[in-house]
């Protein structure tokens, strides 16, 4: 999972500096609102709407934005559209599953936009279940590693549900449950820990070895699925080796 996890990362950390933070934005604030709408606009009794702020803030969201899509989400303000979570399925180049996960007030739409980005880059749609089996949602939390050891990370997660700590290079990554997210990113707030990002992920359980050529064609397409609007997060079971990501990044 090295590759895969240190490609996810490299993306995480592009994102906030690259051309597209407008769409980065517009996908923090849905989250926020749907967030809201779901579980109230109160972050302290709220664990997702909690993650989700905390998200947008670290991503540089300013403030009066989050504060709106707060208020639109829990109904205080008007606005707000009515967001629907829709997960598709389908295969790229080389095998690899993918799961599309969507936030969506328009599902027609939505359904065009994913089905195109697969067409046009070697990818097709799947039957519902045919992919999703192929995961299991997990808690991910991402942390810049600064002076952190390992054994840090370790003692302030392992008695909150953490299964495994992972070193990416320039950071951690803590995988658990998903219902021990919230307990893990309050075992490293309360020791102290920063974090970039606690939330919900799909962890594949086969996955399929790339070579350089096949790892930039599904590249593509994930390039391609996430320039989708209704796009919110793609999950893929792809694996590529450190070599292979260094020949990319070159």
């Amino acid at each position: 999972m090295s590759g895969h996890s240190k490609w996810a990362t490299t993306k995480h950390k592009k994102a906030a500096i690259d051309a597209k933070r407008g769409k980065l934005f517009a996908r923090l604030i849905k989250n926020i609102e749907v967030a809201a709408r779901t579980g109230g606009g109160d972050p302290g009794g709220n664990p997702t709407l909690y993650d989700a702020i905390q998200k947008a803030k670290k991503s540089s969201v300013p403030n009066d934005n989050i504060d709106r899509a707060v208020k639109r989400g829990s109904g205080l303000e008007a606005g707000g559209a009515d967001w629907q979570t829709i997960m598709y399925e389908g295969y790229g180049p080389n095998g690899v599953a993918l799961l599309i996960e969507c936030l969506t007030d328009n599902r027609n739409r939505a359904a065009t936009e994913v089905r195109v980005a697969l067409t046009r880059n070697g990818g097709n749609l799947a039957d519902a279940g045919s992919v999703a089996y192929m995961f299991t949602r997990k808690g991910q939390v991402l942390l810049p590693k600064n002076t952190l050891t390992e054994d840090d990370v370790l003692g302030a997660v392992l008695d909150a549900g953490a299964e495994e700590v992972n070193d990416l290079g320039e950071s951690f990554e803590v995988i658990s449950e998903s219902t021990d997210l919230v307990g893990v990113r309050e075992s490293l707030q309360k020791a102290g820990i920063d974090y970039e990002s606690a939330e919900s992920t799909f962890v594949p359980s086969v996955q399929v070895a790339l070579d350089e050529e096949g790892a930039r064609k599904v590249f593509k397409l994930i390039d391609a699925l996430d320039d989708c609007d209704d796009v919110q997060n793609v999950y893929a079971n792809f694996d590529v080796s450190d070599d292979v990501m260094a020949a990319i990044d070159a």
